[in-house]
């Protein structure tokens, strides 16, 4: 999905870079220009994944505690990198959001793939990319953290025979402008708070008008066009080929047919 606008570090880039042509240079460039003050280390990346938990509840704490260790595990390997972000457990789902380096971002995509193919872990099961943002302007979230949510499983909007479903785009706008407000909420209530206190007690009062409804994450869970980690990794490296006549791209023979 693309990131909608309200989603959107170097040190002294050498010669040879200053010189690239691929499209991290020109938009390490265009950053340069905008802010020539700034200095970058790596584009900023987001990662907003969903994914079906386990029918145990007490397995919840199990996938907070696994997270906070992988990131640490992260953060060592690539110091200086910070990690920020969000890792909400509802009963029945997960919504994690990852504010990362390019490097962090693909080993924890490669995380989900392996435990997409092996359920068995009791972790996440059936994870799906929701949004991921190249070269944010800013980080949502200034710290990562976890928490479980134990609300009530709101029935998702009945639908009957003449009632259409919400359109993927719709539900992830949703859960985009919620995650907006929740970290315009955070960020505001860190500052208020004293300096006794900490990121973790901030995030026990979370009010709940605005987390993303679990209704709406089950809905999410359930549609087909959004990538699974493997999926997604496999787009993203893989080398783009257009052969316009070929009958498959907008060819000349099919000019409808993808």
């Amino acid at each position: 999905m693309e990131a909608p606008e309200a989603f959107q570090r170097s040190n002294q880039t050498s010669s040879e870079e200053e010189a690239g042509s691929s499209l991290f240079h020109r938009v390490l460039e265009q950053r340069l220009l905008r802010n020539p003050d700034e200095e970058m280390k790596f584009l900023l990346q987001r990662l907003v994944v969903i994914a079906h938990l386990p029918h145990c509840p007490a397995d919840r704490r199990a996938v907070g505690v696994y997270y906070e260790k992988l990131n640490q595990t992260l953060q060592r390997s690539y110091p200086g990198e910070n990690i920020t972000g969000l890792l909400l457990l509802y009963p029945t789902c997960g919504l994690h959001v990852l504010e990362c380096s390019s490097e962090v971002l693909t080993a924890v995509l490669q995380d989900l793939s392996k435990m997409e193919a092996a359920p068995q872990s009791g972790l996440l099961e059936r994870p799906r990319v929701l949004l991921v943002t190249h070269d944010a302007a800013s980080r949502l979230f200034q710290h990562w953290g976890w928490r479980e949510l134990d609300l009530p499983v709101t029935a998702a909007a009945t639908l009957g025979e003449d009632q259409a479903p919400e359109p993927t785009e719709a539900l992830v706008s949703q859960v985009l402008t919620q995650l907006l407000r929740l970290g315009n909420h955070l960020l505001t209530a860190t500052k208020v708070h004293t300096s006794k206190a900490s990121p973790e007690g901030v995030m026990e009062e979370l009010p709940e008008k605005l987390l993303v409804p679990q209704n709406v994450l089950s809905q999410l869970l359930q549609r087909t066009e959004l990538l699974t980690p493997q999926q997604y990794l496999q787009a993203y490296h893989t080398p783009l080929h257009l052969l316009i006549d070929s009958g498959h791209v907008f060819g000349s023979h099919q000019p409808t047919t993808v």
